[in-house]
């Protein structure tokens, strides 16, 4: 986190970083998430000295995530779901695909 951040930005990244992880994700890459979501929705309340015109005028991360968990949603991911078969130790996950791979899990 940047020099400066609130505890609230310190607890949203860990959060953040923490859900990303529960999802599968590796630690650099929920980091990565983390920072990014972070910085945008700092940019978006006027707290950085510099942002970008899409991190002020693009959608709010938090409104993008509530239509991705919709309904009609496409649930998890192929990788999200090989990351799961692989912690389940599913054999022939490596050639099974994302609906093979959902039906190895149980439906999940």
């Amino acid at each position: 986190m940047p020099r400066g951040s609130s505890p609230k930005r310190e607890r949203q990244y860990e959060h953040i970083k923490k859900s990303a992880q529960d999802r599968g994700e590796s630690t650099e890459r929920a980091e990565e998430i983390a920072a990014r979501t972070v910085n945008k929705e700092r940019a978006r309340a006027g707290e950085s000295k510099t942002a970008s015109r899409t991190s002020t005028q693009d959608m709010s991360s938090g409104k993008r995530g509530g239509q991705r968990s919709g309904k009609g949603s496409q649930g998890p991911t192929y990788d999200q779901l090989y990351e799961e078969a692989k912690r389940h130790d599913v054999h022939g996950r490596s050639d099974m695909n994302k609906s093979q791979l959902k039906r190895a899990l149980g439906g999940k």
